[in-house]
Order: C-alpha cells, then sequence, then structure tokens
C-alpha cells in the first residue's frame, strides 16, 4: 500500500491514512511483527512524521484496533425482519469474510498477544462481544434477557471466535460449513436452554414459528431427525 509521492494532507487525513495502512498490515501479519518504518515506508512519509501523529506502535495499533473493531460490530447489523436462521447466516457469512482479510491481526487479538496485552485494547475486544451480545439479544426481540439466554448467547459468542481461530490455524472443515454449524449451534445452545426454563422455550418457540422447512434450523431439524433410529 505504498503511495510513491508524498502528498499534503490534514491532519485527520493523515492519521486516517495512518491508521488505514496499519490496519492492512497487521491485518497480513502478527502486529508484533510489524516495524514503525514499515509503516513509514507503506504510507510514503518518514519515520518521524508517524511520531508526530501517533506517540508510537501501541497507539497506532489500538487506533487500528478500533476501526477493526468497528467493523466487528457493524457486521451483526442485520434488519430485524424475516426468519432468525436466515439473517444469522449472513452474519457468519460476514463474519468469516472478515476473519479472512485480518487472518494475522484478528488471531493475535482473540489469543491476546503481547501487544493486546493494554487496558484500552482489552475494553475494546470486551466492547465488541458486548456490542455483538446486545445487537444478538435485539435479533431474538427480548428486551429483559433472562440468565439463560444470555448465557447461550454469551457462549455461541465464544464459540464464534473460537471456531474462527482454528479455522485460521487449519481446521479442515469447509468454511461454508462452519458458518451454517454456528447457526446450528446457537439453535441447539438455545434448546438446550429452553429444556430447562419456560422463558427460553417461549422465545424459541417464537423465533421457530417463523422457520421455514429450508431454512438453517429447518436443516438442522433434518439432520437431526435422520440420527434417529428407525422402527424396525
Amino acid at each position: 500500500m505504498t503511495t510513491g509521492v508524498r502528498r499534503r494532507m490534514g491532519v485527520e487525513q493523515r492519521r486516517e491514512q495512518l491508521i488505514a495502512v496499519a490496519l492492512d498490515l497487521f491485518s497480513r501479519r502478527c502486529p508484533d511483527d510489524v516495524a514503525i518504518d514499515e509503516i513509514a515506508e507503506a504510507a510514503g512519509i518518514s519515520r518521524p512524521l508517524v511520531y508526530h501523529y501517533f506517540p508510537g506502535k501501541q497507539s497506532l495499533y489500538e487506533a487500528a484496533l478500533g476501526r477493526a473493531a468497528e467493523e466487528l460490530v457493524a457486521l451483526f447489523d442485520e434488519p430485524r425482519e424475516g426468519p432468525l436462521g436466515a439473517r444469522l447466516l449472513r452474519v457468519m457469512r460476514r463474519f468469516f469474510d472478515f476473519v479472512e482479510t485480518h487472518g494475522p491481526g484478528f488471531s493475535a487479538l482473540m489469543r491476546g498477544g503481547p501487544a493486546v496485552g493494554t487496558g484500552r485494547a482489552n475494553a475494546l475486544i470486551d466492547g465488541v462481544r458486548r456490542a455483538a451480545y446486545e445487537q444478538m439479544i435485539e435479533h431474538l426481540g427480548v428486551r429483559a434477557p433472562a440468565p439463560r439466554l444470555e448465557l447461550a448467547v454469551r457462549s455461541w459468542i465464544s464459540l464464534a471466535e473460537t471456531t474462527a481461530l482454528l479455522w485460521l490455524d487449519g481446521c479442515p472443515v469447509a468454511r461454508a460449513e462452519l458458518e451454517l454449524q454456528l447457526v446450528h449451534h446457537f439453535a441447539a445452545l438455545t434448546a438446550v436452554s429452553a429444556a430447562y426454563d419456560e422463558d427460553m422455550a417461549a422465545v424459541l418457540r417464537r423465533v421457530l414459528r417463523d422457520e421455514p422447512a429450508d431454512g438453517p434450523f429447518g436443516d438442522l431439524v433434518g439432520r437431526l431427525a435422520a440420527l434417529a433410529p428407525q422402527p424396525s
């Protein structure tokens, strides 16, 4: 992402350029392996000028992390209409697009490497998880989530993170299968909670009422039914 010719920019323009350049480099390699000199060269400016806009690599990393966090939160911004299973599948596809684009940076971020060990960075990560949780609750149409629902949703968010990291590490399962499987996992987690809690059961009944037989949740029901012993 080298500019080739140094151009005069306003303060905000230059900061935005540096954040974009840094995010691109951090996405392709572990942030700890990216030097300020590389960022300066890719931006077409001198090393001292980078320090003019950011005190050091950590502050630039946190700014790039903040931009990535905004992108992650936006992934869940799906219209609250139509079957939930189809909505979640679209979210998972966008999530894996993001993971594939920002592979090394995403891995370093979620695994809490040395470059991420600050209160600011950790707060951004927690903010993404909290925003994802709140958006999921909105997708479910619940005003005051019960404890079991909160547990199911937060567990699913953690499972999505872990699945993405394993996929980046070379998990042989096809990406499309993992996207669908995560939607199935959400349904399964909700169903288990519904077996213990009537409020959860009411949420699940309402969700399933709008699900078509050929949708992701209907697909799960079919797969489970195929596992049942056939009468002799």
